[in-house]
């Protein structure tokens, strides 16, 4: 099956949670419904590139483990692919049910994937409306796939074919029944850094002009050391190349003040900032896996006041 650049993207990020679902111990996040969002061709698939890649990433590894693929395997999902979008997954989901707790109405997932928080939710139903946004060819990637795997499609979802990365339109998200005077929770996870400066700062600003305060975010950053730190077995670099051959190269990190500037702007406070030390406390303490958090990557929660 041919896929679009999006959908192969999305297709990595749930191999790395339905990995970590179904083989880690102890599990961060469990995103028991990723596995059935991919196929088994699918699931091979990836499995083969990454082995077959393995000298891309660290040679000593293929060569201790090359009679061992499910070895190497493990290596590269739990050192460069799952560290990243467990954890801020496990935070924000965290944050959000809190949030719901206090009466947020409303949750808009900016660069949605293959997302599966209201399939793994759904007493929320009738609580709390959900809208997914991201590329119309990831979309209709998903959609069909849904269809394909006999999901039903609940109520209270809402899917938005938008590249906000360009332009954000409000009117898109009304017509599907968002409604600006309610608390809304919106998430941006592994976005940022393909986004320019401007439009992140142009983004917060649109997304918080009319919500009601009280309103909050979570997102993921990278610091000022994105383009010079190389990480463990170099693996910062390598997200860097990867990005660059898939054709998204990342174009911004911040330092934790410019960030706080760019936030007060569009009227938001930090509630909660995560660094890599934290995170790595928080989610990867004594683990006996190769599981760590990803060097110069930090988690936000913040609130419009």
């Amino acid at each position: 099956m041919k896929q679009n650049e999006s959908s192969v993207t999305s297709l990595v990020s749930a191999f790395a949670r339905a990995y970590h679902s179904q083989y880690d111990s102890p599990i961060i996040f469990d995103d028991f419904i990723a596995k059935d969002l991919i196929s088994q061709e699918e699931f091979s698939m990836i499995r083969e590139n990454m082995i077959q890649g393995v000298s891309f990433f660290n040679h000593d590894i293929g060569r201790r483990f090359r009679d061992h693929p499910d070895q190497i395997l493990k290596w590269i999902t739990q050192i460069q692919l799952s560290p990243t979008p467990i954890a801020r997954a496990a935070f924000c989901e965290k944050v959000l049910l809190n949030e719901v707790m206090l009466r947020a109405k409303q949750y808009v997932i900016l660069g949605a994937g293959l997302d599966t928080f209201c399939f793994r939710h759904p007493e929320l139903e009738n609580s709390l409306e959900i809208f997914e946004i991201d590329h119309p060819a990831t979309q209709e990637f998903k959609k069909e796939r849904l269809a394909n795997k006999n999901f039903r499609i609940p109520s209270n979802l809402h899917f938005i074919s938008m590249d906000f990365k360009n332009k954000f339109s409000n009117q898109i998200l009304i017509d599907e029944g968002f409604d600006d005077n309610k608390k809304t929770f919106f998430s941006l996870l592994g976005v940022s850094y393909y986004l320019t400066k401007e439009e992140i700062s142009s983004l917060f600003n649109y997304l918080f002009a009319k919500v009601p305060p009280g309103s909050s975010i979570v997102f993921d950053y990278a610091d000022e050391e994105l383009f010079k730190e190389k990480g463990m077995s170099n693996r910062v670099e390598n997200m860097l190349k990867m990005a660059s051959v898939g054709g998204e190269t990342m174009h911004s990190c911040f330092s934790f003040d410019e960030m706080e500037t760019m936030l007060e702007d569009a009227g938001l406070l930090i509630y909660e900032h995560l660094s890599p030390t934290s995170i790595n406390e928080r989610f990867f303490s004594n683990r006996t896996d190769y599981l760590t958090a990803f060097e110069t990557i930090h988690y936000i929660h913040a609130v419009k006041k």
